[in-house]
């Protein structure tokens, strides 16, 4: 893992959190998109070299509703970069971890991505995140 590359907060609107946001960092988001296969909307945000990720559900059986409705809007997972996501996914789960999808998936911001079940990695949800060529 390379560094860090985002961090995902569970929000129960974009429209407001948007507003809060902006006003946080003084500058609005930088983009928005639906990633209907997930269930979810999302907002991305700059801060420095940081990149904050909103994600408000878009029906009531996607992972974000379901993680609303069990511990409210906050962090919801962080995702780290890496440089092949395949191999990453394998040296993981030689290690131990619990990979939720073996296949990565095509997620938010032009990323293929891969979770790791929080059980293993101290109730954290880690997302793996690589750069859709």
């Amino acid at each position: 893992m390379r560094k860090i590359e985002h961090i995902g907060i569970a929000v129960k609107s974009l429209e407001t959190s948007n507003l809060l946001f902006e006003k946080l960092f003084g500058a609005p988001a930088y983009k928005q998109e639906e990633v209907a296969s997930e269930g979810v909307k999302t907002s991305f945000f700059m801060n420095g070299p940081n990149k904050i990720e909103l994600l408000e559900a878009t029906n009531p059986e996607s992972p974000i509703a379901k993680f609303i409705e069990k511990k409210g809007e906050g962090i919801h997972h962080i995702a780290f970069d890496v440089e092949d996501i395949r191999a990453e996914i394998k040296r993981l789960q030689g290690e131990g971890f619990i990979v939720l999808n073996e296949e990565p998936k095509k997620g938010a911001d032009n990323k293929l991505v891969a979770f790791l079940h929080p059980k293993g990695t101290n109730g954290v949800l880690i997302e793996l995140c690589q750069e859709n060529s």
